[in-house]
């Protein structure tokens, strides 16, 4: 297993330098004066112009560019916006938020998905099987902006039992409608791939000898059918944090939610490159790291599986 983390790892710096490298690059490459608008309705002045050229080196090639800036991030630092703010304290500021706004989704569609996925699978074909398929089609068919204004309106509004928008610093009780709106998405894809996984594994061979050998039901379903039923939900809720993390504009646009959503669009607006590479960067560190604690947890999952 050690080798194993350890190749792995090893395996992710060129996928890591490969991604950040697209990233900065497509960045970059968004047409535009950089510096347009930065003066007020003025153009602004040569002196200012070459000062922030040197600054971010755009007069190296892309390359040296990447380098450099990779060098600099290595070393801690996110580097400033124009205006001369640190963007690691705008990301400090902004990413705890959009955390805690992705697990809080995380566990709900992982909760409720595979509960319904479970029962589902279970029982098999019955009125329960056609309210779950039919619910999470409903909720796969609307946008997610739809859901948000929807629950926002008839929660908020409508019945006034959640605040229409909520704090700069949000506990994760305010935290809890804006992540079941985040998750609705996954939600329905989790309890759809649980309910097939499972109806797929109870008719394996493994799950007969079991019950052949005198096996109590519940355990049967607990130790071997379950567990192996949910290596594909683990694979698709582990890359799914960050997709939460990086998908989350919408819905922390529409309760007003100050994290890393709001940070990357008015960077795109603005045209702060060098803000949105290290907001995506680490968006990137993210996926690599729960796709490497995803294959370790394989083994824990189905002892058939052994890393040499």
């Amino acid at each position: 297993m050690g080798r194993y983390v350890l190749r792995r790892l090893l395996q992710l710096i060129p996928v890591f330098i490969g991604t950040t490298f697209l990233i900065y690059a497509m960045v970059w490459a968004v047409p535009g004066d950089p510096f347009a608008g930065k003066c007020g309705e003025r153009p602004c002045p040569e002196s200012y112009v070459k000062e922030m050229t040197e600054q971010f080196n755009l007069d190296d090639p892309l390359v040296v560019q990447y380098f450099k800036y990779l060098a600099q991030l290595f070393s801690g630092d996110f580097g400033e916006t124009y205006n001369g703010v640190q963007i690691s304290q705008l990301i400090a500021n902004a990413y705890p938020t959009t955390v805690r706004l992705a697990l809080v989704a995380l566990v709900i569609e992982a909760v409720i998905g595979v509960l319904a996925g479970i029962i589902t699978g279970l029982r098999g074909k019955g009125f329960l099987d056609s309210l779950v398929l039919v619910s999470t089609l409903f909720l796969i068919s609307l946008p997610v902006f739809v859901t948000g204004f929807v629950l926002k309106v008839w929660l908020g509004t409508e019945l006034d039992l959640i605040k229409t928008s909520v704090g700069s610093d949000p506990t994760f009780g305010e935290l809890l409608v804006p992540g079941f709106v985040l998750g609705s998405l996954s939600m329905a894809y989790v309890a759809r791939l649980t309910r097939t996984s499972m109806m797929e594994n109870k008719r394996a061979d493994y799950v007969r000898t079991a019950y052949a050998k005198g096996l109590e039901p519940r355990r049967v379903v607990g130790v071997h059918l379950l567990r192996n039923s949910m290596i594909p939900v683990i694979t698709f809720l582990g890359t799914d944090l960050g997709a939460l993390m990086g998908g989350a504009i919408v819905t922390e646009g529409v309760f007003n939610i100050r994290g890393i959503g709001g940070l990357v669009y008015k960077a795109i607006l603005t045209k702060e490159g060098m803000t949105v590479t290290g907001i995506v960067t680490l968006l990137v560190l993210v996926y690599l790291l729960m796709n490497l604690l995803v294959d370790i947890l394989y083994a824990v999952l189905d002892p058939r599986i052994r890393y040499d």
